[in-house]
């Protein structure tokens, strides 16, 4: 099916609003031992958190805040490594497992935040387009679909294209686009936003802001 695309905008972005819940800000400033979050006004959950954090060393927080996002999946090894390595390097860009780059960022950002800069300051980008079939109904996208349909107004030099230009340009599927894709959202299955690092998808990978591009149905891997 043929599309037409418009990127409008890419907003720059320090952290992703909404993404940590109350329920999180509560358990997690039980972790930091401040017991009385659960009964704390919910508007001042932020604040309280970031204060109790602050009594910890910057890597012991760390690693509680990654037990806490990713301790299903990381080992105490991995999380103690982890959380010595968030204080030189963006772990949350190099990391090579993709899906949890995303907790990552969010990880970082908090403790960013809490520690006035300590740690790397990582950025996200929440980009804002419009994807319209040119013939036939509107039809829901996954995240690979829209990577797809992205690719003909994305610079060689992206690194989407760099790492993935088979999927991104072949038949073929692209199961890594849910992970690069932090954030889907539409109303309407027209207009969208994303959100990604900032890594994955900057202003200046853009190299048209208007353009067509067809998607093919995916040819399913033996």
């Amino acid at each position: 099916m043929n599309y037409k695309i418009a990127i409008k905008r890419i907003d720059t972005v320090n952290e992703v609003e909404g993404y940590w819940s109350t329920e999180d800000l509560i358990q997690l400033c039980e972790r930091f031992n401040f017991p009385d979050a659960a009964t704390a006004e919910v508007k001042n959950l932020p604040e309280l958190l970031e204060m109790a954090i602050s009594d910890y060393e910057p890597n012991e927080a760390a690693a509680i805040v990654l037990d806490y996002k990713l301790g299903e999946e990381l080992n105490e090894g991995q999380i103690e490594q982890i959380s010595h390595n968030m204080l030189i390097d963006k772990v949350c860009e190099e990391y090579p497992e993709i899906h949890m780059q995303g907790r990552l960022y969010h990880v970082n950002q908090l403790l960013f935040k809490a520690y006035n800069g300590k740690f790397p300051n990582a950025k996200a980008s929440i980009v804002h387009f419009s994807m319209t079939p040119t013939e036939g109904e509107v039809k829901e996208l996954t995240a690979e679909n829209v990577l797809k349909l992205l690719n003909n107004g994305l610079s060689d030099r992206n690194l989407i294209k760099r790492l993935f230009d088979d999927q991104m340009t072949q038949n073929i599927p692209f199961p890594n686009a849910a992970a690069i894709i932090w954030e889907l959202n539409t109303t309407d299955n027209v207009n969208f936003n994303l959100v990604t690092s900032e890594n994955w998808i900057n202003n200046d990978d853009i190299i048209a802001s208007e353009f067509e591009a067809v998607l093919e149905e995916i040819e399913e891997e033996d």
